[in-house]
């Protein structure tokens, strides 16, 4: 049994990691050719509205996750109704998120721009690319669901593909817009909002070779079944969210420092931290559907085998992840600095040693969410992400700021993790029984 979930988890778990870093990159791209073909400012104004897309992703991963979730625990009782209907609940859940989000998109976007920071000389950046990434938000909310769904249905090495092929779409997208037909910022939304259509066009493969167990069905709306959704899978959505809290606070700090110089150095790290969180969120995503497989009493000796695998895992990626930080922090920050501007260089690279500490701690508590909301325990799941996303990090941020000030602030991340860590490893391992 150890050995088929050790091949379970190598498959579920790779695929998902693999994915994720290719979904990631749609930011990523973004950053690399924003910095390079229009400048700072616009670099900045990308960093301020990334919390407007960890928002809209968080919602999109917490509908697909949530409903995901309760699909496969339903499976176990298919004589029910819960699990032929599911995913008809989580699509008019997505519906609805996704007309708030386009409203905002066609009538807010300056607004929303202005009060995540942006002054005159990032306004007219921000409210382009918030502007179309809210518009196109059903893509994203759509996007998400499926991955989800096509993931738990047995096929992650489809949902992988669709992410990594959308990601590299709009990488090439990314290039054409800005460079030859000079878009700007309007055109790097756009190649970010083409992705998700690539991904679910692969997806549709799964339908069209009827190996799907899911489809839409008609049923009358529950909202009853929505709080469900969302109680599982607001851990995700937490999760997400918090890289959003994050930089708006951090943001806000590092003006008052550095002004829009310190702000752009910080965008370097946010963006670079979205691929490598990425990869604990994968880590997650794929024991997701193994764990709420065996989410019953049955189960116990196969969960501890995968959270064995988890943490190990993620252990291993951030020590890597930080070794090659440290190592290459001055060329990583230069690939994103089109000026040449040394203070830029030397705020980003000096931030990026401090900042990515927090990766021992950060990957331990996403899979531990993960884990703990695919086990049926939210409210575990839930603490971990409210803790690290919200009750903590901004009073230490503010804290830190004030006693040593750059420098402070890029501990607070690290700070944080590491107080949600030891919490979270209590979780993980209270019910199981003792460490083992």
């Amino acid at each position: 049994m150890k050995e088929r979930i050790g091949n379970l988890f190598l498959k579920y778990v790779s695929a998902n990691v693999l994915g994720m870093i290719g979904y990631s990159c749609y930011i990523l791209a973004d950053t690399f050719f924003i910095a390079r073909g229009i400048g700072a400012d616009a670099l900045a104004a990308l960093n301020l509205v990334l919390p407007a897309y960890s928002l809209m992703n968080g919602t999109g991963l917490m509908i697909g996750m949530g409903a995901a979730s309760r699909y496969t625990i339903s499976s176990t009782k298919p004589e029910g109704t819960l699990h032929r209907t599911i995913f008809t609940q989580a699509l008019y859940l997505a519906a609805f998120a996704a007309v708030i989000f386009s409203s905002a998109g066609i009538f807010l976007p300056d607004r929303i721009a202005a009060v995540l920071g942006a002054n005159a000389d990032t306004i007219g950046y921000a409210t382009d690319y918030i502007r179309i990434l809210l518009i196109f938000s059903p893509l994203f909310l759509g996007n998400n669901l499926l991955l989800s769904f096509v993931r738990n249905d047995g096929a992650p090495r489809l949902s992988m593909t669709g992410m990594i092929v959308g990601s590299l779409t709009n990488i090439v997208l990314d290039y054409v817009f800005i460079y030859p037909l000079g878009m700007g910022m309007t055109g790097a939304a756009l190649a970010t909002a083409t992705a998700p259509v690539v991904s679910m066009l692969i997806m549709s493969v799964h339908f069209i070779k009827k190996r799907n167990h899911f489809r839409p069905v008609r049923t009358r709306l529950s909202l009853v079944r929505w709080g469900d959704i969302c109680t599982l899978g607001v851990s995700s959505l937490v999760t997400e969210l918090s890289s959003g809290v994050v930089i708006i606070v951090f943001n806000y700090l590092i003006l008052g420092l550095n002004g829009n110089t310190g702000v752009a150095a910080y965008g370097i790290l946010a963006n670079i931290a979205l691929v490598l969180v990425s990869i604990y969120t994968g880590i997650g995503q794929g024991v997701q559907p193994i764990v709420s497989r065996y989410a019953g009493k049955d189960g116990e000796e196969q969960r501890r085998s995968l959270r064995r695998y988890a943490l190990a895992t993620s252990l291993s990626f951030a020590l890597l992840s930080y070794l090659l930080i440290a190592v290459f922090a001055v060329p990583l920050a230069d690939l994103f600095n089109r000026k040449h501007d040394p203070i830029l260089t030397d705020i980003a690279s000096n931030g990026m040693r401090i900042y990515f500490v927090s990766l021992f701690f950060s990957g331990i508590n996403i899979v531990a969410a993960a884990f703990l909301s695919s086990a049926d325990r939210p409210k575990q799941a839930f603490v971990i992400s409210i803790l690290r996303g919200f009750v903590l990090i901004i009073p230490v941020a503010w804290i830190l700021s004030v006693l040593f000030g750059l420098t402070g602030i890029w501990m607070a991340v690290p700070v944080t993790e590491a107080i949600v860590c030891a919490l979270a490893l209590i979780f993980l391992f209270r019910k199981d029984g003792a460490l083992s």
